[in-house]
């Protein structure tokens, strides 16, 4: 069974972790494969949107400590950061598509950092968010230190890094932690048609707010408006931006390219 399922529909790309006997846990093979089809829907001139799911009950439930314990398959903690989980987040991060998160189950350690670096994080109500590490010794890795301190602060960040405490989603929502959380018999149906949404909108003006996000991140205010003057020109040059403006004054529905 691949441990990566990747499906187009329309102009999205359902990207879905397919370990669901292990609660969809990374092991090398699966980060392997999952970065491969990140890839290949960044590349793909049709896919104008991406969903990352999990496979049955869980999203992920992180590493697969039986790959960590085992001497013939433990590929070392420096190799699992460094050729997994890091260019995971980058490639998320870098990825000029809008990327929804859709947790649909327990999201633990290193599974729910990688969600929480997606654009969008949304989850059905009964799914948890949990920085399981500290639990056995480890330290919140994946963009964990970086991401969750900037969604929901340092004190809140710090104690749940700490003590390990389960988030429900609804908490999440509640804390900024996630975009929306919804019921399960929703869930689906919100999932499409955000997804959607997205696929329709002007992906290309989408991809520089997204870039200007990431230099927030490091750059001081006069760095910021400078990039914002510079990203923003670029995106008044788009064909995107003239058909909403033509669709603006004519008072129609615009119909968007992501170019």
């Amino acid at each position: 069974m691949d441990s990566i399922k990747k499906e187009v529909k329309g102009e999205v790309c359902v990207i879905t972790l397919n370990r669901p006997q292990a609660f969809n846990s990374f092991n090398r093979e699966m980060a392997l494969a999952f970065q491969e089809a990140l890839d290949a829907a960044n590349h793909d001139k049709l896919v104008r949107a991406i969903v990352i799911r999990g496979e049955g009950k869980a999203f992920c439930a992180g590493q697969d400590l039986k790959e960590v314990t085992s001497p013939e398959l433990n590929p070392g903690f420096k190799k699992i950061l460094d050729e997994h989980y890091g260019p995971i987040v980058k490639k998320i991060r870098t990825t000029a598509k809008p990327i929804i998160a859709a947790v649909n189950g327990v999201a633990a350690g290193a599974g729910a950092n990688i969600a929480l670096a997606c654009d969008v994080v949304v989850a059905v109500e009964n799914a948890s968010f949990i920085q399981a590490f500290s639990a056995i010794g480890l330290i919140p890795d994946s963009g964990g230190t970086f991401f969750l301190p900037r969604l929901i602060g340092f004190q809140k960040a710090s104690a749940l890094a700490m003590l390990g405490d389960k988030v429900s989603a609804k908490e999440a929502e509640q804390m900024g932690m996630i975009y929306k959380a919804f019921s399960a018999e929703e869930f689906e149906e919100q999932l499409n048609t955000l997804a959607t949404k997205l696929a329709k909108m002007p992906t290309k003006g989408l991809a520089l707010t997204k870039a200007a996000f990431n230099q927030s991140m490091t750059n001081d205010l006069d760095a910021q408006l400078a990039l914002e003057s510079k990203l923003q020109i670029e995106a008044s040059s788009t064909d995107d931006y003239h058909e909403g403006v033509s669709a603006f004054v004519e008072k129609r529905k615009p119909n968007f390219k992501g170019k």
